[in-house]
Formats: C-alpha cells, sequence, structure tokens
C-alpha cells in the first residue's frame, strides 16, 4: 500500500511537472516569442479607413521623405529604423518607440506631432520586430541598449549640441523609461511615454488573469527562467518603475484612465518613483493608447508644454 501510494505521488508530480514545464513554454512561445499573436488587435495601422481620424497623419507619412538607417547592437543584431528630416534645418530630434508586435510603421500619428513641433525624427523597428533582426520580444529590457546605441548616433550625426526627446507608447513607452534609468548623455533633454507598463512581471501577471484566469505562481517565475534560457532576460530586470527611480532626465507620464490592458494604476506608481522632475497626464475616458485620438488637441497642448519647459525652443 506504501508503494502504490509512493509511485502515486511521484506519478502526480511527474504529470505536474510535465503540466507547468509545457505551460510555460506555451506562454514564452506566446508572449516572448516571435508569433502570430492572437489577443493583439488585426488591423492595418497604415491603411486610410472611411473616416479614419488618422487619415492626414497617414497620407504625410506615406509621402514624407525616408531614409533607412542601421545600428548593430552590442549581442551582434542588425537594427533597422527610419530617419525623416526636419523640415528646416533642425538640432532637435525625436527617438519613437513603438508598441508590442508593431512597428515603426506604426507610428504616423505621434511622428506627425514632433515633427509638426521641427523634430528630425527617428522611428526605430525594436528588436524581433518590423525590419529589425531578433527572434524574441525584450519588453523594452534588451532595447534600452539599443536606444543608447540610437542615441549616440543621433549625436554624431549632428553635432554635440543636438537636442534628443524620446518617446514611446504602450511598450514603447516602458522601453523609453527603462532607457531613462541609463547613463544618458547631457544631449537627451526629455522623455514622454505613454501606456507604460509598471514592470514585465507584473503586466505579464495582469494578462495572466485576465486570459487564461491562471494565478501568477508558478507560472510567471517558470516563464521567466525560459525567458532567461532563450532570450537572456528575467522578467524581473525588466523593471521600468525602478529605472525611472535612477532617471535624471524630465519624464511626462501619459495614460489612459480607462485602461484594461496596461491598468491604469501602474502610471501612478511610476510617476510616485520617478526621481527626476515629472509630469502626470491621465485621459479620463481613454482605453490603451487611446490617449492622443481621445482628446487630440489637450494631448499636443500636453506635449508641448512639457517639451517647452526642456528645450531650447519649439517651433
Amino acid at each position: 500500500m506504501r508503494k502504490r501510494t509512493m509511485w502515486g505521488l511521484i506519478g502526480a508530480a511527474g504529470l505536474a511537472t510535465s503540466f507547468f514545464t509545457y505551460a510555460s513554454s506555451y506562454f514564452y512561445k506566446t508572449a516572448v516569442g516571435i508569433s502570430k499573436k492572437e489577443f493583439v488587435a488585426e488591423y492595418s495601422k497604415e491603411e486610410i479607413y472611411s473616416d479614419d481620424p488618422w487619415e492626414k497623419e497617414k497620407r504625410w507619412y506615406q509621402t514624407v521623405e525616408k531614409d533607412v538607417l542601421v545600428q548593430r547592437a552590442t549581442d551582434g543584431l542588425l537594427l533597422s529604423g527610419l530617419f525623416i528630416p526636419a523640415k528646416e534645418s533642425s538640432k532637435k530630434v525625436a527617438i519613437i518607440a513603438h508598441g508590442y508586435s508593431g512597428s515603426n510603421r506604426d507610428m504616423a500619428p505621434w511622428a506627425k506631432l514632433f515633427y509638426d513641433l521641427g523634430f528630425s525624427l527617428l522611428l526605430p523597428d525594436a528588436r524581433g520586430h518590423g525590419e529589425s533582426e531578433g527572434d524574441y520580444i525584450g519588453f523594452g529590457w534588451h532595447e534600452r541598449e539599443d536606444y543608447v546605441l540610437w542615441i549616440q548616433q543621433m549625436i554624431d550625426t549632428f553635432g554635440e549640441d543636438t537636442e534628443v526627446v524620446l518617446y514611446g507608447l504602450s511598450m514603447g513607452g516602458a522601453t523609453v523609461m527603462n532607457v531613462s534609468g541609463e547613463s544618458l548623455p547631457k544631449n537627451v533633454k526629455a522623455i514622454v511615454e505613454d501606456c507604460g507598463y509598471s514592470s514585465v512581471s507584473k503586466e505579464m501577471a495582469h494578462q495572466l488573469k485576465t486570459m487564461y484566469k491562471l494565478p501568477q505562481y508558478p507560472f510567471i517565475p517558470l516563464t521567466s527562467f525560459i525567458t532567461k534560457l532563450k532570450a537572456g532576460y528575467w522578467f524581473g530586470e525588466a523593471n521600468p518603475e525602478k529605472q525611472v527611480q535612477k532617471s535624471r532626465t524630465p519624464l511626462l507620464f501619459i495614460h489612459g484612465g480607462k485602461d484594461e490592458f496596461v491598468p491604469t494604476h501602474m502610471v501612478y506608481d511610476l510617476f510616485e518613483a520617478a526621481g527626476s522632475p515629472k509630469e502626470l497626464y491621465v485621459v479620463p475616458e481613454a482605453g490603451h493608447a487611446y490617449g492622443y485620438i481621445t482628446n487630440k488637441e489637450e494631448y499636443q497642448k500636453r506635449i508641448t508644454s512639457f517639451l517647452s519647459k526642456h528645450l531650447s525652443q519649439l517651433t
């Protein structure tokens, strides 16, 4: 009887181990690996739709002069970005970070906003996205080092008096917040993030509960372990909340008041943690990444006002 009980326990432990291993591998493939993301809305952000609120911005983006720039990452990946020169000669550059499972082609509205303020634009494709190499999603963690290289490339191109602004949306918001905690040249004058998460672990736990009704333990730690093996980072490392604590660059935090994908409460944690000059703009009725379209005039006004405090001159 004891032997039967012992073998039953061993069998149950084996089944549990197999299940958790399979589940964690599945979550890695679904969230971190490069694959079709069924949970991400499938629609073209380049195509112009009937009554499209971004028609003007998209038509501009389709026709404006662009150059392809490349950057070799510290781990050897070849990264790609689009460069759009300012309307008039400018020493101001805005580097714009796209969101999860997207590319620089998604960012016409925000690119046009900064272009109209007199900036030249650099729109990198994150590693594993668009035209950049890579077989995993870094959630803005490894990308922080990529952005340090992009920043230096802009300074090398335009001179030591170049003024650089970073803007990021969703995962791009997390990216620029992660960058904020690095040792940055004085040329980086301001950072604007919209609807970025406070940490990958917390965002993953939120999605696991929302999509699968599962607890974070043991799935998040196990998936984090697989991510470390395959992509070289732990979820616990990728923590914008810790990065903004170290920031010395002025930060503007933007978030939708009804964001259910990256819960609104995260922006309050981020704002509280930030150690540099900071401002907060919560768009009351906006869902995830809908802050701009919900109130275009106020969105533009808030960003313009923030940047005017930290840059020499805006258009």
